[in-house]
């Protein structure tokens, strides 16, 4: 349950799975109603994570070693809850993030070999009780997702973990799945493989099936 009276969702997948596009669209959607939404994203979401973010997808940090990059992480984390999450559901706001938790516990965890007790002491301190009411992993294809993502970002260098080998990427697919299947009242697969019209209609379908005040908000409305 997430402190507050408000809403936490978060968006989850792979590289080019379209998390950011529709992590927009979703918080348009729900401020259309006239409803409180805030979107942010991790790494960053606050000024002094979005330092932390630039030194991690840099590379900066990398060879260091997968502990560090989950302790930069961690980081990075506690000020973004403190900075941006927290008071946005303190005052019930809805809160759309593009990753969380799930990211650390798929990349630096299954795909990297950081121990689960290490990462589930990190977890502990940095978010305590504030874990998403529901969590979207967008799944798709891992060479659709990798055309995607050298799509979006044009002639710009790839980041630290677009970088990494196909065989990551693949692992890093089948990761989500797996922790979804752990988590099922809180995790929802989605087929990203649509258009991004029909990926956020689907999406917005279930968000409104999960939280009542969407449906309230929205009667008389075309959803």
């Amino acid at each position: 349950m997430t402190a507050g009276q408000g809403s936490f969702i978060t968006l989850e997948g792979g590289e080019g799975t379209g998390k950011s596009t529709q992590a927009r669209r979703l918080v348009d959607r729900i401020a259309a109603l006239g409803l409180d939404a805030v979107a942010t994203r991790e790494p960053g979401g606050s000024p002094r994570a979005e330092a932390i973010r630039d030194a991690l997808l840099s590379g900066a940090i990398k060879p260091l070693g997968p502990v560090a990059e989950a302790l930069m992480f961690a980081a990075a984390r506690i000020d973004h809850l403190d900075a941006t999450i927290r008071p946005a559901l303190a005052r019930g706001a809805f809160v759309v993030c593009d990753r969380f938790i799930d990211s650390t516990r798929v990349y630096q965890g299954a795909l990297e070999g950081v121990d689960p007790a290490l990462l589930a002491g990190l977890e502990r301190v940095a978010v305590g009780a504030t874990v998403p009411d529901l969590t979207l992993v967008l799944d798709l294809d891992v060479a659709t997702g990798l055309a995607r993502a050298r799509s979006r970002r044009g002639g710009a260098a790839a980041d630290r973990f677009e970088r990494e080998a196909e065989g990551f990427h693949e692992g890093l697919r089948r990761a989500f799945l797996a922790n979804a299947e752990q988590e099922p009242e809180r995790c929802l697969v989605v087929d990203a493989s649509g258009e991004a019209d029909a990926v956020a209609d689907t999406l917005w379908l279930i968000v409104r099936a999960r939280f009542p005040a969407l449906r309230r908000a929205g009667q008389g409305t075309r959803p």
